[in-house]
C-alpha cells in the first residue's frame, strides 16, 4: 500500500469543519489552476486559428511555391515578364518531390471603368486547372465561370470592395481598359461574381479571369505566362520542397531566353508571416503567465494547508513516520487539487471554444484583424501536452514549499492550535 497516497486521499476527501481556513485556499488553488489552464488553451487555439486563417488565405491568392521569371519575382510582381509554361514544363513540375499540385497565371495591370467612376486592379488569369475552393468559400454573389486557356468567356471575379467602389452588382457589364506601348484596348466583362475574403492588399487589387485572355493582353504566344502556383502535399515541409524545386528549375532557361526561378509564399510575403511569427512569442507570454499564476496560488494552498495541518504532521512524526513520506503525501494532496482544477479548466476552455467556433459570438473588424470572427482550431495533442505540463510544472514547485515540513518539531506541533 502507498501510505503517503491513502493518507492524502483521507484528507482530501475530509470534509470535517466548513470553516477551516484550508477549504477556501482549497478552493481559490483549483480556481487558480482551472482558470490558468482554461486561458492556456483558448490562446493556443485562437492563435493556431488566426495563424492558419491568414496563412490560408495568403496561400489561396498565391498557392505555396511560385515559378516564375527571375525578373518578375525579384521586381515582386510590379512588372511581368512571361516564362515558357507548356505541357512539359508542367508535366517537370508535378514530377518533383513534395508538389502536390500545378496552376499556370497570368497578371495584366488594367483599369475597371464605369460611367462614374474608374478602378485600377490587376488581373489575374487562371486556367481550367485552377483551384476554386479558396475563392467559392469566399463568394458572396453570383457563381465562378469555367475560365479558360484556349479562348475567352468574357466573365470576371471581382472582390466585393471594387463591387462597392464601382456601385456594382454580380451579372452587370463593364468596360475595361489596358493601356501598353501599343495603345489602349478595350474590352467588355460580365462580372459573374462577387468574392470577400478580407484580406485587404489582395481585394483591392485581385479580379479573375479567362488565363487566354491575360495572355493575348500581354502579346504574349500561347505557351507563355507570368509563371505556375505549386500546391505542397505538407506545409511543414515547405522548405524541402523548395529546395527540390531550386534544384530542378532555378537558373534554367526556355527557348526565348527567359531564366525560370522561384520563391516560396513566405518569401513573397515576409511582412505577413513575421507578424504571424510574433504571435508564437505572445502566446509563450501567456503561457508562462498563467502558469505562474497556478504556481502562487499552489504554494500558498500548500503553505495553509501544512499550517493547519501542523497537528496530525506532529502526530505522524510521532508515530515514526519520516519527512519524506508525510511531503509525498501533502505533494500527493496537491495533485488531487491540481487534477480537479484541470477538469474545470478544461470543461471551461474548450466549452468555450467550441462556443465560438459554432455560434462566432465573438467578432474582430475584417479591416484590422482580416477575419471576421475570432478564430478557433483544436490541437488535441497541444492540449494534452498543456495539461500534461500544467501538472508536472505545478506540482514540481511545490517541492520546495514542501519542506516546511522537515522543520516541524512532533513536541512542539502537538501544542499547536
Amino acid at each position: 500500500m502507498n501510505l503517503p497516497l491513502f493518507i492524502a486521499k483521507r484528507i482530501y476527501l475530509d470534509k470535517g469543519d466548513k470553516q477551516k481556513v484550508s477549504h477556501p485556499a482549497i478552493r481559490i488553488a483549483t480556481a487558480g489552476v482551472a482558470i490558468g489552464l482554461a486561458v492556456m488553451i483558448i490562446s493556443v487555439c485562437v492563435v493556431l486559428g488566426f495563424k492558419h486563417s491568414i496563412r490560408n488565405k495568403v496561400i489561396g491568392f498565391g498557392s505555396h511555391i511560385q515559378v516564375g521569371n527571375f525578373m518578375t519575382l525579384n521586381s515582386q510582381g510590379a512588372e511581368q515578364y512571361p516564362v515558357v509554361m507548356n505541357d512539359s514544363m508542367i508535366q517537370i513540375l508535378k514530377n518533383i518531390s513534395g508538389v502536390k499540385s500545378v496552376q499556370r497565371f497570368a497578371y495584366k495591370q488594367g483599369i475597371l471603368k464605369t460611367d462614374k467612376d474608374f478602378l485600377g486592379v490587376n488581373f489575374k488569369g487562371v486556367g481550367p486547372e485552377w483551384d476554386s475552393t479558396f475563392i467559392h468559400n469566399n463568394m458572396v454573389e453570383g457563381s465562378i465561370p469555367h475560365f479558360d486557356d484556349k479562348s475567352s468567356h468574357n466573365k470576371i471575379l471581382v472582390s466585393k470592395i471594387m463591387a462597392d467602389k464601382l456601385h456594382l452588382k454580380s451579372g452587370e457589364k463593364i468596360f475595361s481598359y489596358f493601356l501598353d506601348a501599343n495603345g489602349v484596348r478595350t474590352r467588355r466583362f460580365t462580372i459573374s461574381g462577387i468574392y470577400n475574403t478580407n484580406l485587404k492588399k489582395y481585394d483591392e487589387t485581385i479580379c479573375f479571369c479567362d488565363l487566354y485572355t491575360a495572355i493575348k493582353l500581354n502579346g504574349w504566344d500561347t505557351d507563355q505566362a507570368s509563371g505556375a502556383e505549386l500546391t505542397v502535399k505538407d506545409f511543414d515541409k515547405l522548405n524541402q520542397t523548395s529546395n527540390n524545386v531550386i534544384n530542378k528549375v532555378n537558373k534554367t532557361v526556355d527557348k526565348y531566353g527567359e531564366t525560370y526561378s522561384s520563391a516560396t509564399i513566405t518569401e513573397l510575403n515576409p511582412q505577413i508571416f513575421a507578424w504571424l511569427g510574433l504571435m508564437d512569442l505572445n502566446v509563450w507570454v501567456i503561457l508562462g503567465l498563467m502558469l505562474a499564476v497556478a504556481g502562487v496560488t499552489m504554494i500558498s494552498g500548500l503553505l495553509i494547508i501544512i499550517l493547519e495541518r501542523t497537528n496530525m504532521i506532529g502526530i505522524l512524526k510521532a508515530l515514526g513516520a519520516q519527512n519524506k513520506t508525510i511531503r509525498h503525501t501533502f505533494l500527493w494532496f496537491a495533485v488531487f487539487i491540481i487534477g480537479r482544477g484541470l477538469i474545470i479548466g478544461n470543461i471551461l476552455g474548450i466549452g468555450l471554444l467550441v462556443l465560438q467556433r459554432h455560434t462566432g459570438l465573438i467578432t474582430l473588424d475584417p479591416a484590422t484583424y482580416y477575419v471576421s470572427t475570432v478564430p478557433v482550431e483544436f490541437n488535441w495533442i497541444l492540449i494534452l501536452l498543456i495539461n500534461l505540463a500544467t501538472l508536472f510544472i505545478s506540482t514540481f514547485i511545490l517541492i520546495a514549499p514542501s519542506y516546511l515540513i522537515s522543520h516541524i518539531h512532533p513536541a512542539k506541533s502537538m501544542r499547536y492550535e
